[in-house]
């Protein structure tokens, strides 16, 4: 048989049944990551959490999923806290991430008990002051700090160092300034801190780095303040490595500076997202056009690109893919995938080694989880792929192809 098989599921069937462009989700390696997580990192160590960061992949479906599994969600907008509300989702789960949360998007967290808030700022602090206080609610909050820690990883997805637009800088009394203002205030709960260093973290050194700068943060808060820190989110961005990879190092490090500070060691957070759901994913397209430009390049050109994949556009993010009809045959051509958007930089995969192309193959592009379906839009008017969820070769719609018509519905 020549068709690729995917979480037991005939592909190039997925394609005519659904259409292309096609997301096709693996429900069994998303469960498969989350065993991980919780037999390597929650059973393994006391007072740990971990939460599943939605930006990375995020419909009603794939709420449940998690919600069922038992891990907790992050979320970054009141269109991500609303989906995790539809489905019904524990809000006591919850944490509210962001650097410029709205009025109405706080409101709706604090009026539906969110776990936590993730605060980034002082204007955000005193938005929970006046909404908690308006309806008489208890607050629990993370200050998020900017630890000054550069990552190995591309520019756009540095989120540690020093200019970041993310956090609360360790420079100066502004965060000894909210840290008292929090514990004065009779709505808030401070918690403790949060960092995120970055995505696609592939080395563990900058984890360790903003480990040793986070404790003597505590021991600063706790001589200057009196604060004993009860939470710490270490974030996410863990790269393709395992993930004790990341664990083992974070919690090693923690338990050694809290025990050199003579501190008790703090409930620890992990938010896992793309780890969870990259190659949890696949994007099946038909191929269309074939142009041959002899000594040059033979560029063939697939239904989708850009749109539902713009990270090779923003970032220079590099896939791989296969001829998913064609899957035992020779690889004897170098070709070059293009999206069908006008654009020069719509390219999916660049010198990709394939068999021979023809027009009506099925090209399926791996490790496409993450941040497709999430960030697709409708450049040049075209509508965005349905998603399906497979799981011991069964198939299921979780999300439809859009129409037309849907791309239009709010236009006047």
């Amino acid at each position: 048989m020549n068709n690729m098989i995917f979480a037991e599921c005939d592909v190039v069937n997925l394609a005519k049944k659904y259409g292309t462009p096609l997301y096709v989700i693996s429900e069994d390696f998303i469960v498969n990551r989350i065993d991980e997580i919780k037999n390597k990192f929650l059973y393994k160590y006391e007072n740990t959490y971990a939460v599943y960061a939605s930006k990375a992949f995020l419909t009603k479906e794939m709420a449940r999923v998690i919600k069922r599994e038992g891990l907790g969600m992050d979320v970054v907008s009141g269109g991500e806290l609303y989906t995790a509300l539809e489905v019904g989702f524990p809000m006591e789960k919850v944490i509210f991430h962001g650097n410029n949360k709205s009025y109405d998007e706080l409101k709706m967290a604090i009026t539906n008990d969110i776990g936590r808030i993730v605060v980034d700022n002082l204007y955000e602090l005193e938005l929970i002051e006046e909404i908690s206080e308006e309806f008489n609610k208890e607050v629990k909050i993370l200050f998020r700090i900017t630890p000054g820690v550069n990552s190995d990883t591309h520019k756009y997805i540095q989120t540690g160092q020093v200019d970041s637009k993310f956090g609360i800088p360790l420079n100066g009394k502004i965060l000894k300034n909210a840290i008292e203002k929090a514990m004065d205030s009779n709505n808030i709960d401070l918690l403790g801190f949060h960092f995120h260093i970055g995505s696609q973290i592939n080395t563990k050194d900058s984890y360790m780095e903003a480990i040793r700068i986070i404790t003597s943060l505590m021991k600063k808060v706790k001589e200057e303040c009196n604060f004993d820190t009860v939470e710490l989110n270490v974030g996410g961005g863990f790269g393709r490595k395992l993930i004790e990879y990341y664990t083992d190092a974070i919690m090693e490090e923690l338990e050694s500076y809290c025990n050199k500070y003579e501190l008790k060691r703090p409930t620890v957070i992990i938010e896992p997202g793309r780890w969870i759901i990259e190659k949890a994913g696949i994007t099946l397209y038909t191929i269309g056009s074939i142009k041959e430009i002899p000594g040059v390049r033979t560029y063939v050109s697939v239904d989708g690109g850009m749109p539902d994949n713009p990270r090779p556009s923003l970032y220079g993010a590099k896939y791989n893919g296969v001829i998913a009809n064609k899957m035992n045959l020779e690889s004897t051509e170098l070709v070059t995938m293009a999206g069908k958007c006008c654009e020069s930089g719509d390219i999916l995969i660049w010198d990709l080694k394939t068999p021979k192309v023809e027009q009506g193959d099925i090209l399926a592009i791996l490790y496409t989880g993450a941040y497709n379906y999430s960030m697709a839009s409708n450049y040049n008017k075209l509508p965005k792929p349905a998603a399906v969820m497979c799981s011991k070769g069964k198939d299921r719609l979780i999300a439809k192809r859009e129409t037309y018509e849907d791309m239009l519905r709010n236009e006047i």
